[in-house]
């Protein structure tokens, strides 16, 4: 029971920072005026899991109540809420001295595209900077962020299909992005349209590199 209050009173503090946190970083996700809240809920006896119940609420635009995550989120809004989770939590813990040191993202950016999928790709490169990310993802705007390539293939043979995976240098890493733009073919567009935003993202981690405090 000690033991059991401790982690109460752990879970009381913690709970409105890290709602605040997160309902900071869903306004950059394409959530603007969305809150996330936590509601801990006392069980009438003790638990293995404690004195409470833990409960991630999200009112996904303003002026909405706060509802259950399971009940109101889209599939793209879990995504976008379980990044900003990931991120605001890797941030704390890594302010203590206990982050994770790899951070493997499969497909949280499923159902986001345009800005909102830029700034998934922006938030994914900031954290790589501290510990390393490894994201899989079919968005040019996410691939596009990243220091490192890895392109993941299946093909058949003998009747047995075989995964593969290769780093891509800076002309495949060109030539798949604008695929990934475009579909299968090619085009001397979206080429250019590849290099001008792998050029964009360099530009902004050189200024981003310019503008930290030592």
């Amino acid at each position: 029971l000690a033991a059991a209050s401790r982690v109460s009173a752990a879970r009381h503090r913690a709970a409105p920072t890290l709602a605040a946190a997160v309902t900071a970083a869903m306004q950059a996700l394409g959530m603007a005026g969305g809150r996330f809240e936590i509601a801990l809920e006392p069980l009438p006896e003790p638990q293995s899991h404690g004195l409470e119940s833990a409960e991630f609420l999200v009112a996904g635009h303003a002026g909405s109540t706060p509802r259950p995550l399971g009940k109101v989120a889209s599939g793209g809004e879990l995504s976008r809420i379980a990044l900003a989770i990931a991120v605001t939590t890797s941030q704390q813990r890594q302010a203590r001295g206990a982050g994770a040191a790899t951070l493997i993202f499969d497909e949280v950016d499923s159902g986001v595209g345009g800005a909102v999928a830029d700034t998934v790709g922006q938030l994914m490169r900031r954290l790589g900077r501290e510990r390393q990310v490894l994201a899989v993802t079919h968005l040019p705007q996410v691939a596009a962020c990243a220091d490192t390539h890895l392109l993941v293939s299946k093909a058949s043979e003998g009747g047995r299909t075989r995964s593969d995976i290769r780093t891509l240098d800076t002309s495949e890493r060109i030539g798949e992005i604008a695929r990934m733009l475009g579909g299968q073919a090619r085009s001397d567009a979206g080429l250019a349209h590849a290099r001008e935003m792998l050029a964009a993202v360099d530009s902004r981690s050189q200024n981003s590199k310019t503008n930290r405090v030592p």
